[in-house]
């Protein structure tokens, strides 16, 4: 049996359910979207390590609804996207909204849900960030559920990825055979990669040494992949993989585990029932 274990992404606070029982409805949307691209007899046992209590901290209805912290963090990113200059430097009126609608129109995106996808990743990246314990505690469950799993592959999604990362730097005796990152901000300059523990050093972060090996996968439209390849801001990754998941769900966690990318990635751990 190969153990996975799943570290989830932005928007998954389930405020009507028990940390437990929302890590176990995670859990089991992610085995039948991995399932979808393993052989029927595959034998695994998937857990997702849940953190999103952590960090809520209201919901944001939209660009409007963020505060001057999280809006420069939407400005720095449309920067990092290729935003003109009076957009990113925030010159318009109603600047986070004018850069929210500038990403629809560049990725021919609906403009409603960009603003609500934007909102929640700029909250949730400030609050993790800024806010001490919150981090603390949040890395905290990403590192205790790692321990107490000990997956032999872990996917780590979106801002999940950012804790994955962390919790195993914090924890080096928790080893991992492979780390998969999907859809990852890890590298996105001034809104994360600069803030990670342990710094980078010299421009470069480096693969946990408790990982055996490091595969990062990036729809290639993906906004909040930025830049689209890790290696260049990391050492150690194995392989800088794009693939193609979904013209407008470009960010969905479901169509990346599916993915025939991410299916071949893990083939060598997903052992069958002989």
């Amino acid at each position: 049996m190969t153990r996975f274990l799943g570290v989830h992404g932005i928007g998954n606070h389930r405020p009507g359910l028990e940390p437990d029982a929302a890590a176990e409805n995670l859990a089991q949307r992610w085995e039948k979207a991995l399932r979808r691209g393993l052989p029927e007899e595959a034998v695994i046992d998937m857990r997702v390590a849940y953190y999103a209590h952590h960090l809520a901290r209201g919901i944001a209805q939209g660009p409007e609804s963020l505060d001057a912290q999280e809006q420069q963090l939407l400005l720095d990113w449309a920067r990092h996207l290729g935003a003109p200059e009076d957009v990113a430097q925030g010159r318009l009126t109603a600047p986070a909204r004018r850069a929210a609608d500038w990403i629809a129109r560049k990725f021919g995106l609906d403009s409603g849900l960009v603003r609500i996808m934007v909102s929640v990743f700029c909250r949730e990246v400030r609050t993790y960030f800024e806010d001490t314990a919150r981090r603390s505690a949040a890395r905290d469950e990403v590192a205790n559920r790692i321990a107490e799993h000990r997956p032999n592959v872990v996917i780590a999604h979106s801002l999940g990825s950012v804790l994955a990362y962390e919790a195993l730097w914090s924890r080096q005796e928790s080893t991992v055979d492979m780390l998969i990152t999907l859809g990852s901000p890890l590298g996105l300059p001034d809104v994360i990669f600069e803030k990670l523990e342990p710094l980078p050093d010299k421009g470069k972060g480096r693969r946990p040494p408790n990982v055996e090996r490091w595969i990062n996968i990036a729809d290639p439209g993906d906004i909040v992949a930025i830049p689209r390849g890790l290696a260049s801001r990391f050492d150690g990754i194995a392989a800088d993989l794009e693939t193609s998941i979904n013209v407008f769900d470009f960010h969905k966690v479901s169509n990346y585990l599916a993915c025939s990318t991410t299916s071949a990635a893990v083939a060598g751990f997903s052992q069958t029932d002989t």
